[in-house]
């Protein structure tokens, strides 16, 4: 019987975030200082993302019924 390889999935960019944080290459903005703060590292993971709470996707509101007369 021949097994299935598992094909890799491609990294979020959370996983990528986090992944600069736990090599300690993480920077705050642009060749600012390096992160060492988890909690900042995560939010910076969420803002690359577009998931900040700032820019949370919203669904698409129904539209009002119209009464007809």
């Amino acid at each position: 019987m021949a097994t299935k390889k598992k094909t890799s999935k491609p990294a979020t960019k959370e996983e990528k975030v986090m992944k600069e944080y736990k090599e300690g290459t993480l920077h705050s903005g642009k060749g600012g200082p390096v992160v060492t703060d988890r909690k900042q590292a995560i939010a910076i993971a969420l803002s690359e993302a577009g998931r900040s709470a700032g820019k949370a996707k919203k669904k698409p509101s129904k539209p009002a019924n119209k009464k007809k007369m």
